[in-house]
This record gives C-alpha cells, sequence and structure tokens, in this order.
C-alpha cells in the first residue's frame, strides 16, 4: 500500500506478537514512530529492535490495559517519549473459552467461571474503554487523532463458546460508534475492524481438522493473516480514511457471509 503516515506517532496495543506485531512494523515502514505497548517483555523489546534496525523510531512500554493507573502512567511516558500521539489502535485481547453451562447426560458438569468473563471484559471492553479514555484529551488538544478498535465477526454473529470474547468484541463494536458520534467534532474518528479467522499463534495451535473446518467455511477459501488486518488498520488510520467513522470493517474474507 502507498499509504504514508510520516510524523505520526501510532501507539498500538499488544504490539508484541500476532496482528498488533504485523501492525507495529506495517505503521513504522509507512513512517510513523511506534508506542509498542505489552506485557510481553522480550518480544515487544525484540520489535522495537527490529523496528529501529530497519531506521525506525519505536519504543516498548510494559502496560497492563486493564489497570487504569498504569494506563495513564503510560500515556504519559509515550508523549513524554514522542511528544504526541495521532493513532490509537486498540488491539489487545485475550480469550478464556468455555461453554455457559456444559451439560452431559442431562447433568451440569462445568461451566463459564465469573472469573473468566471478567478477564475476558476486563482486556477486551474495559481495557479499550481505559485506553481510549486516556488518550483522547491529547488528541483533542492537537485537533487530531485516529482511534481503531479490534472487534471480531463473532461480535456479529456469536461464537460457541465464547460468550464472554462476544460480548466483549460487540461491546467494542457499540462503544466505536458511541466514541464516533462524541469525537468527530475533535478532528477524530473512530472505527472498527472485524477481522474473521487469522492464523495468529494461539490459531495455528489449534488441530489441523478445525483449521480446515474454518477455511472451508470461508468463501475465500483461505485463511487471513495478521498482515491482513494490519493493512485495515492502516487505511483507516491514515489521510485517505479521513470521511470514515464509526465503520466496522470486516477483514474475513467473506466468513459472515460464509455462515
Amino acid at each position: 500500500m502507498g499509504i504514508k503516515l510520516n510524523g505520526r506517532v501510532a501507539l498500538v496495543t499488544g504490539a508484541a506478537n500476532g496482528i498488533g506485531r504485523a501492525t507495529a512494523l506495517t505503521f513504522a515502514r509507512a513512517g510513523a514512530a511506534i508506542a509498542a505497548w505489552d506485557l510481553a517483555e522480550p518480544a515487544g523489546r525484540a520489535l522495537v529492535d527490529e523496528i529501529a534496525q530497519a531506521g525506525g523510531q519505536a519504543a516498548f512500554f510494559g502496560v497492563d490495559v486493564a489497570s487504569q493507573p498504569a494506563v495513564a502512567a503510560a500515556v504519559a511516558a509515550t508523549i513524554a517519549r514522542f511528544g504526541q500521539i495521532d493513532i490509537l489502535i486498540n488491539n489487545a485481547g485475550i480469550t478464556r473459552d468455555a461453554q455457559l453451562v456444559k451439560v452431559k447426560d442431562g447433568v451440569v458438569v462445568g461451566a463459564m467461571s465469573a472469573t473468566d468473563f471478567d478477564a475476558v471484559l476486563n482486556v477486551n471492553l474495559k481495557g479499550v474503554f481505559t485506553c481510549t479514555q486516556a488518550v483522547v484529551p491529547a488528541m483533542i488538544r492537537q485537533g487530531y487523532g485516529r482511534i481503531i478498535n479490534a472487534a471480531s465477526v463473532v461480535a456479529l454473529y456469536g461464537n460457541f463458546g465464547q460468550t464472554n470474547y462476544v460480548a466483549s468484541k460487540a461491546g467494542v463494536v457499540g462503544m466505536t460508534k458511541v466514541w464516533a458520534r462524541e469525537l468527530g467534532k475533535y478532528g477524530i474518528t473512530v472505527n472498527a475492524v472485524a477481522p474473521g479467522f487469522i492464523l495468529t499463534e494461539m490459531i495455528t495451535a489449534m488441530p489441523e481438522h478445525v483449521l480446515d473446518q474454518m477455511v472451508g467455511r470461508t468463501p475465500a477459501g483461505r485463511a487471513g493473516s495478521p498482515q491482513d488486518v494490519a493493512n485495515a488498520y492502516l487505511f483507516l488510520a491514515s489521510e485517505e480514511a479521513s470521511f470514515v467513522n464509526g465503520a466496522v470493517l470486516n477483514v474475513d474474507g467473506g466468513l459472515v457471509l460464509g455462515t
């Protein structure tokens, strides 16, 4: 893609691996300075080193996005390091899958725990709220901002065994639309990307027959790559997308159509 982000500072949460890593590298190649937020310090620092070796600017910040004090401190540190935050990619996310209740022979033998429900909502939903709320004042002061939130196609059609994850991603879609209305007047756009079946480290660990089933449900005939999602993030973060606000962009190879 020919999109340029020269002079922009992009904050990417969950930057150390998978989609976040591909996004940080893609944005760096486009000319942005990268604030890489993650709890995976070795991988995060390796990413920063890779960007620096290619001639880019990047810094790693160890941040738990579910912690409001940690996020507030990291926003201040990011602005101290780079002077501004122009782009926020709310990419960090976790899963803790389980059925609402699991029944065998008419007897309940398991259930999603409240702890796992809360953990996913704290990172995937509250984390997006906390990071955005902390970054927005700086964007308002400069009269410019691009906020892109990681949703999922499961927010649109549900998914077996993912009550917590689906709830979090549906909430992200809703917050995206609210913030697009609230922040547009300040020169800030807010959009979401809803990935489908993407070959991240977590997905590639699944059994081969499950992977084959997911590909079979995707009309494009293949799984997505982290780069496919990073490219969508890049467009929404660019000047070329200045009139795109409140959108949810599916990056799923037609998976929703195939269900």
